[in-house]
């Protein structure tokens, strides 16, 4: 019995150590973004209206959709090129209900969408189930 108290005090003095090694990493300046402005690119200048659709490519991977989110401008058409990578996903289709949008996603199978953005803010797409695999576009 006495061995074992022997070990209990460096094993818990051990345990708080490394607790606040995690709780000071949780603490550096790094993680706060106030002041870097917007976690997302912004747009590229409107396309010339003979240039066609600005095209993006869409992947579906066991992350969600990737990349996201995506900055667009306020009416320049888009094609979203979007790609379902992975069977272990309920995103085989993508809804934009905001633009009656219900398109199946072959897995492996490239499928464009058409559409333009006619208001600016935060527009989700995401999975048939809720949403609840979702991404957003930045429209500017």
């Amino acid at each position: 019995m006495h061995f074992f108290s022997k070990l209990i005090k460096p094993l818990l003095a051990l345990a708080a150590a490394g607790l606040m090694l995690q709780a000071a990493q949780g603490c550096t300046s790094e993680k706060g973004s106030a002041d870097k402005g917007p976690a997302y690119a912004p747009a590229p200048k409107a396309r010339a209206p003979g240039e066609g659709p600005r095209v993006i490519t869409l992947d579906v991977t066991e992350k969600g959709y990737e990349p996201s989110p995506i900055a667009l401008n306020k009416d320049e058409p888009v094609k979203l090129v979007v790609t379902r990578k992975t069977d272990h996903t309920c995103a085989t289709e993508i809804i934009l209900k905001d633009y009656g949008i219900n398109t199946p996603l072959p897995l492996n199978t490239p499928v464009e969408i058409a559409f333009t953005p006619d208001k600016t803010g935060t527009l989700t797409y995401g999975c048939a189930m809720g949403q609840m695999i979702s991404g957003t576009f930045m429209v500017e």
